[in-house]
């Protein structure tokens, strides 16, 4: 089971694609710190019951600008036996404290990196950032081989018309950091629609991905790193830059995979919170969460929505697989 908790709309970087560009004047609303100790009281009573190991997958925003998050962090890894992993831009990471923590108590650490050198601070608006996270995940990585204990380190591509070119060149950037695992995303044009049109991937370069991660995947391999993505996610970046959408009739909703917002509302993915969101408020014990599929099918038998006549949510076309 993994569980993907946005717990901040905050954010420290301006990226121009993303929703919680800091440039933006909008909420930024942060989770009940309450509200998550006990939902993972539930995991872990479902961790027990059931033998499901639980991930606990921390994203925002910024998550690592949640002040709560180390304390919770230690509450779910040492006292509730569950595991934990972040999506982070990689900011916080020049502090050796921080380090010292993810590499004692994260089981994966994913940072997300759009292109070499300039490219990646003028889309990110970090000055200097992709020198100071190439040695932040050096360091993490260096220590972790040699106190042999660390999580996963993956990093997290999003590819745009301009940056898909340098996508090898970038590869191998990585394995040079220690990075032992690469997934790759196809800009979305729902959070910032203005920047999307001219910067969305077309279908010739969908297509030049198609045959080149298959070619890339065996050379990364020899080199340690693990490079994700199906057969059937490079079908949907390709669909994607044709317009051409990919109906789901049933992606078992809640069976592996929840969604929970910031507002501690859970869901089978980011995309319908609206239409099958249920409070965590109403999952008191492992019961009412290995019903919450059911509850969820139910839900969609009776209206299906929009975004599951054109699925996106990446873990149905397993993004994460490596074939």
């Amino acid at each position: 089971m993994i569980v993907v908790w946005r717990i901040t709309q905050r954010c420290n970087l301006s990226c121009p694609f993303c929703a919680y560009d800091r440039r933006l004047s909008r909420p930024r609303r942060e989770a009940d710190v309450d509200v998550i100790r006990r939902f993972a009281s539930v995991l872990a009573d479902y961790q027990r019951a059931t033998g499901d190991r639980v991930l606990v997958s921390w994203m925002g925003g910024e998550p690592f600008l949640f002040s709560p998050l180390s304390d919770l962090t230690l509450f779910l890894t040492g006292k509730l036996g569950l595991r934990v992993s972040a999506t982070t831009n990689g900011t916080m990471l020049s502090s050796a404290a921080v380090r010292e923590h993810v590499l004692a108590h994260y089981a994966e650490l994913t940072i997300s990196v759009d292109g070499i050198g300039s490219i990646h601070d003028e889309l990110r608006g970090w000055r200097g950032g992709y020198a100071a996270l190439r040695d932040a995940v050096i360091d993490l990585a260096e220590t972790k081989r040699r106190n042999n204990h660390g999580p996963r380190l993956r990093a997290s591509v999003v590819l745009m018309r301009q940056t898909i070119a340098d996508f090898e060149p970038l590869c191998m950037e990585l394995a040079g950091w220690g990075i032992e695992e690469i997934t790759l995303n196809q800009l979305g044009g729902r959070d910032r629609p203005e920047f999307f049109p001219t910067h969305r991937l077309i279908s010739e370069q969908a297509a030049w991905l198609q045959k080149e991660v298959p070619r890339l995947r065996p050379r990364l391999a020899g080199l340690g790193v693990r490079l994700g993505g199906s057969d059937e996610y490079l079908y949907r970046i390709q669909a994607s830059s044709r317009d051409e959408p990919i109906p789901v009739a049933d992606c078992r909703p809640g069976e592996q995979f929840l969604f929970v917002n910031e507002d501690g509302i859970v869901s089978p993915c980011s995309f319908t919170t609206r239409g099958y969101g249920v409070p965590l408020s109403e999952l008191d014990g492992a019961e009412e969460l290995r019903y919450l599929p059911r509850r969820f099918a139910q839900l969609r038998r009776e209206r299906r929505l929009a975004p599951c006549e054109d699925c996106h949510s990446t873990q149905v076309f397993e993004k994460f697989a490596a074939r």
